[in-house]
């Protein structure tokens, strides 16, 4: 039945601001920008034509709050290297890294909402 995931949408107070974190910070492509019923929205991806998308829509409300329990999940290559970077640009981080498994260690940052991303490492 499902064949892909195309996008997570993420309600936004300030676009520029979660822009500059998800973009600047993390490295995600901006693959668009447009308005949509008066509303900012960007399309974020792990590229060009990534398939799987960070959809951000500014807004002053928030209909899912950050304490909700959702994050946002991407890998990288290292860990260690993506702490010593996050520390350089000043990121706090959420939730030290943990290793539940001999392959896997993970660790969390906040983005500008206060939104969980989990940084995760697979080991081999």
């Amino acid at each position: 039945m499902l064949i892909k995931l195309n996008w997570i949408t993420l309600r936004v107070r300030n676009l520029e601001a979660s822009i500059h974190f998800y973009h600047n910070l993390l490295g995600l492509t901006v693959q668009r920008r447009f308005e949509s019923r008066g509303r900012q929205i960007a399309m974020l991806g792990l590229g060009e034509t990534s398939e799987t998308s960070l959809e951000l829509i500014e807004g002053s409300e928030q209909v899912l709050k950050p304490e909700a329990g959702i994050s946002i999940g991407y890998e990288v290559t290292s860990l260690e290297a993506a702490m010593e970077r996050l520390t350089e640009m000043q990121i706090p981080i959420l939730r030290e890294p943990v290793q539940p498994n001999p392959r896997l260690r993970f660790m969390y940052i906040a983005d500008p909402d206060g939104f969980e991303v989990q940084l995760a490492e697979h080991l081999e």
